[in-house]
């Protein structure tokens, strides 16, 4: 079935924004308030999490031969220095020792092979108390700690399927209640179960992999038909996730929508249409999203096509 679609409708806005995120790597910075108490999480920690997640991604699904793998490395080094190798993330353990982004972030690192010993002695130290377990969140957010702690070691709780169960996901909704929030809560729901695309289809439960190949097709389409091009590359990451990806038609049509909206330049607008220089605030996330899907999607069709090359050189770091 995924023979008929050209990888080169995937690969084509993959590089290009590829080369976007390399050209703005200052924009993945960590400023002098990245420890204050004040300081904007969303503006220095997310952005730098959400780009090793990426290159992790690019990394496993990638031969080390492939210039997208050796650009991945250099953006996950440049990421990896920001944080002092780690050292940044054991003092922001000590200021927020409840803190969970911490957490999130250094597994973002920890999916790549790089490790810091010490920031996962404190964290476990802090993991095993009652008021790290019993702090209340959203069942969105908490499956996905659940999953940084599974993935770096630090505790494992095997709490993961009650807390998908109580997610908007894990309900099985009705179709028609799809909504911005809901999407956005749902692809999440998938990255945290697949653990961002690194155990493909094993990680999805029959149920929820059934219900989202009946319904992400029409939901990604209404997504870009309201130019909401983040939330479509989101979803079509998880459509990389399914057991049977959808059809080559569908996919097809849904990366040249992709294409057709990036900027010259590389850069996907997170909704809406690029108008004059892209701002790094508005389009860095959405065009991370454009390659992590097109990561998962083509090392999909690269599985399909020669079995067993998740045993290919490179796919466990981009560094080592």
């Amino acid at each position: 079935m995924t023979a008929a679609l050209d990888p080169g409708v995937i690969r084509r806005p993959a590089e290009a924004a590829l080369a976007w995120i390399c050209d703005r790597r200052g924009g993945f910075t960590l400023g002098e308030d990245a420890l204050a108490a004040d300081g904007e999480v969303n503006r220095s920690w997310k952005p730098i999490g959400e780009l090793a997640l990426m290159c992790a991604a690019v990394s496993r699904n990638t031969d080390a031969s492939d210039p997208l793998h050796a650009r991945a490395a250099g953006l996950l080094e440049h990421a990896w220095q920001e944080t002092g190798r780690g050292e940044l993330l054991v003092r922001l353990q000590r200021l927020e020792p409840f803190a969970t982004y911490p957490l999130e972030v250094y597994a973002a690192f920890a999916s790549a092979g790089l490790r810091h010993p010490g920031y996962e002695a404190a964290a476990a130290l802090v993991a095993r108390t009652r008021g790290w377990q019993l702090t209340e969140q959203p069942a969105t957010r908490r499956l996905g700690v659940l999953n940084a702690e599974e993935r770096t070691g630090v505790r494992r709780s095997g709490g993961m399927p009650q807390a998908l169960r109580a997610t908007w996901l894990g309900g099985l909704p009705e179709p028609w209640t799809f909504e911005r929030d809901s999407g956005y809560a749902l692809t999440h729901v998938v990255f945290h179960l697949t653990d961002w695309g690194r155990l493909g289809p094993a990680g999805l439960p029959p149920d929820l992999a059934a219900y989202l190949a009946d319904w992400l097709p029409p939901w990604l389409d209404t997504c870009l038909d309201a130019q909401m091009w983040d939330l479509g590359c989101e979803l079509l990451a998880v459509a990389a996730s399914l057991p049977e990806l959808p059809e080559p038609a569908l996919l097809e049509d849904a990366w040249e929508r992709i294409a057709a909206a990036q900027h010259p330049s590389g850069a996907l607008r997170e909704a809406g249409l690029s108008d004059g220089e892209p701002d790094f605030t508005v389009h860095y996330h959405s065009t991370l999203m454009t390659v992590f899907a097109a990561a998962l999607t083509t090392g999909r069709l690269d599985d399909a096509a020669r079995p067993g090359r998740r045993d290919r050189p490179g796919a466990q770091g981009v560094l080592g």
